[in-house]
């Protein structure tokens, strides 16, 4: 397994001129991994759907959908609960060293390709880093509301400023 959590290499000279289709779905002891990873409480039904396809000379184009079902803990309720999450997989590779951006690519803020090391990629890498990428930063359980406690005067900061005023 790579440093990620989860590994699935191909090698790149094996991809068929038409492009090759991929389902990938973690066993369990991979599933409990990528859920530590991403910092959820627990993941189920990873589910990653890929079409790989040569692209240029030696380029390849990874399109796809990640699906799976993580638990998270609210932030209003700190209840556990479970959300769906679904990614769209779009990234392009190629040969280490090989991409020039352009002052175009850089104005525009286009991200440069991933890197093909040793003639494989892993598309194991591209779940782990979908998956974290999905997760929701500020998890909010389905009708949670978020109440304020009720004001107190006697423990505002400006009643507690009047204080001091009053000792002076």
């Amino acid at each position: 397994m790579s440093d990620l959590r989860y590994s699935h290499m191909i090698s790149i000279a094996d991809l068929p001129p038409l492009g090759l289709h991929l389902k990938l779905a973690p066993d369990e002891a991979a599933t409990v991994a990528l859920a530590r990873y991403a910092g959820v409480l627990h993941a189920e039904g990873i589910l990653a759907t890929l079409h790989l396809v040569p692209e240029g000379r030696e380029g390849v184009h990874v399109s796809g959908r990640l699906t799976a079902t993580v638990r998270q803990t609210c932030g209003v309720t700190l209840e556990a609960f479970d959300a769906p999450l679904e990614e769209e997989i779009d990234v392009h590779f190629a040969p280490a060293g090989t991409y020039k951006p352009s002052e175009e690519d850089e104005e525009n803020g286009i991200d440069p390709p991933d890197e093909i090391v040793d003639g494989r990629i892993d598309v194991g890498a591209l779940v782990c880093e979908f998956l974290a990428l999905g997760v929701d930063p500020y998890p909010r359980k389905p009708d949670a509301v978020f109440e304020p406690p009720a004001e107190d005067p006697a423990i505002s900061p400006f009643s507690a400023l009047a204080r001091l005023k009053d000792k002076e």
